[in-house]
């Protein structure tokens, strides 16, 4: 039976903040809400169109996405939707797989997701190191915003942009002589009015400003630039259609790459802005319940055409610095979304693409954690190696190998630092009487004995280190002291066994003493209690003497039956 306490872990955030809910949350919820939602708009607009796929899709995907994150999930302030993130890796599964495959990649890392979170397992993208996080914020910080130069220039030409940067920039290059200079001035203008609107106010997000005020520019002056009606047509009214995808079986194995990217960069972005709403709000999010909301949010959004979607850093801030005080305002800021649609989408159409560009562009910038560079700079040349080779290959290659070769080097890193930390050295009569040591925990070591130490973490990457343990100079009697390892894997009670087998050759016992809760458990659920005798396998140092005082007045420290611990002589 599920105790109560249990129970309780997996409830979502709402469920505990409704349960007190007052008319002064309500009042402070909706505030935040109805701000964040504004903010959201163009936004979700423009990661819609920067993706490949229509503005409406965005703002369908911030509605859907919005509401069950904030329902389900595990943060009380956190605000889901679409984010600059997918943008790239969005476009890049169009145009190979066309809508029916993004579908695909959205649900299969929804599932990957919803796995991870109910096996606890979300919580491992916390070990991946800050050089690796960095590069790809970076590198999709510069692809955003290099998606942007057409739009933003007004660049008429035809064709559809490469998908690779440095095809991009030679298209744009080439193509320049074609940007229109209204164009060019709008964008400007409304760039200007985003970064000098939080100098005058704080109240009002300058992408709203810069929003509304091009947006109305262009019926009042008939200004002949581009905009949502001119390319898409407008947004139509109503409710999103709910649209079954077309699954592909064939397109599975290919398309898990792009999945596991979709999830692992959902699962680190949710999480980011989880841990960065509780630091402002002085919550404390549940990792798991949030990855829940997230893979049920990335599994639902494609049934109404939606693309994928996590946490989002800047509206999550922007909802806590409006007031926020539980999820309420993420659901309100949903349904912001969704009267939008209902009652004012026809005057999407008057938006300028030029002004949703410069709305990327700050937010490429913000995301693109520029100010962490000189402190990597600062750090050891592999850490530097890491994070340029990240951000390398997210903007010259694919962001799906830049996410694959970045979890190797996390897992390399990992193992290297492991490395560095574990220690396998030989405690012989010479190296005793160096250090003017005769004592282990006041214990005499009798001269037909030798010691070995392990001391950290005995896995895979480290078990070499005594593998490549001499065997010349030990005595008759080796005992491996395990007292300082604390932790053990395949590999390490690998390399045990094989240092048994040297031993064996040698002609010498081996005796493994004083082994922890965690390799204890391993090593009696291996082939070491049969290959070195369990006599051979002591509790401590004290115990691990006296077996060899005993073997070695038996046996002189020789002989098969003595070595493999056939012998059950009393201790």
């Amino acid at each position: 039976m599920i105790s109560l306490s249990k129970l309780q872990a997996w409830l979502p955030k709402s469920v505990e903040a409704l349960s007190n809910y007052s008319k002064k949350d309500f009042s402070a919820d909706l505030i935040a809400g109805l701000t964040v939602g504004l903010v959201a708009l163009p936004l979700a607009m423009a990661f819609g169109i920067s993706s490949g796929v229509t503005p409406q899709a965005g703002i369908y995907t911030a509605v859907i996405a919005g509401f069950l994150i904030s329902a389900l999930g595990g943060s009380r302030t956190q605000i889901g939707g679409p984010t600059g993130a997918f943008v790239v890796v969005i476009a890049a599964i169009i145009a190979k797989h066309g809508l029916s495959g993004l579908m695909m990649v959205t649900m299969m890392a929804g599932a990957i997701l919803l796995f991870l979170g109910l096996t606890g397992l979300g919580s491992a993208v916390k070990f991946i190191p800050r050089p690796v996080i960095i590069g790809f914020t970076n590198g999709i910080a510069v692809l955003i915003a290099s998606t942007q130069i057409k739009d933003f220039l007004g660049i008429n030409a035809t064709g559809s942009v490469p998908s690779e940067f440095l095809h991009r920039m030679h298209y744009l290059w080439d193509n320049i002589s074609s940007a229109q200079p209204i164009t060019i001035i709008l964008a400007s203008s409304s760039l200007l009015v985003i970064l000098l609107t939080p100098r005058l106010t704080k109240r009002v997000p300058g992408s709203i400003i810069a929003l509304l005020v091009a947006t109305s520019c262009i019926p009042l002056f008939n200004i002949p630039v581009e905009t949502i009606g001119s390319r898409f047509g407008g947004i139509p009214t109503g409710l999103p259609q709910f649209q079954m995808p077309q699954f592909r079986l064939d397109l599975v194995i290919p398309l898990i790459p792009s999945a596991i990217t979709v999830a692992l960069l959902a699962a680190i972005e949710s999480l980011l802005s989880a841990v960065v709403a509780d630091s402002m709000s002085g919550d404390r999010h549940n990792s798991n319940v949030e990855l829940v909301a997230q893979g049920i949010a990335n599994l639902t959004v494609p049934l109404f055409g939606g693309i994928p979607v996590t946490g989002a850093i800047a509206r999550t801030a922007t909802n806590i610095r409006s007031g926020a005080r539980t999820p309420m305002s993420g659901i309100i800021h949903a349904l912001t979304l969704l009267l939008i649609i209902l009652f004012a989408a026809p005057l999407a159409r008057f938006i300028p693409l030029g002004t949703l560009a410069a709305v990327l562009f700050v937010v490429a910038y913000n995301m693109g954690e520029w100010r962490e560079i000189p402190m990597i700079i600062r750090q050891e040349p592999k850490d530097i190696a890491v994070w340029f080779l990240t951000f390398a290959l997210t903007v010259l290659a694919d962001l799906t190998i830049a996410v694959e070769v970045g979890m190797t080097l996390a897992a390399l890193l990992y193992i290297y630092q492991v490395s560095k930390t574990t220690v396998v050295a030989p405690l012989t009569i010479e190296a005793i009487e160096k250090a003017r040591a005769h004592r282990v925990q006041d214990h005499t070591i009798p001269h037909y004995v030798s010691i070995y130490h392990i001391q950290g973490p005995f896995l895979f990457g480290v078990a070499e280190k005594l593998n490549n343990a001499t065997m010349e100079g030990l005595n008759e009697i080796v005992i491996l002291r395990l007292r300082y390892m604390t932790a053990i894997d395949a590999t390490g009670l690998y390399a045990i066994e094989q240092f048994h087998q040297r031993v064996h050759d040698s002609g010498k016992t081996l005796l493994l003493c004083g082994a922890r809760s965690q390799p204890k458990r391993l090593i009696y659920t291996s082939s070491l209690p049969k290959m070195i005798g369990a006599r051979n396998i002591l509790p401590n140092i004290t115990s691990a003497l006296s077996r060899a005082a005993v073997v070695h007045e038996r046996f002189g420290g020789v002989g098969e039956e003595a070595a493999t611990g056939l012998i059950e002589a009393p201790v």
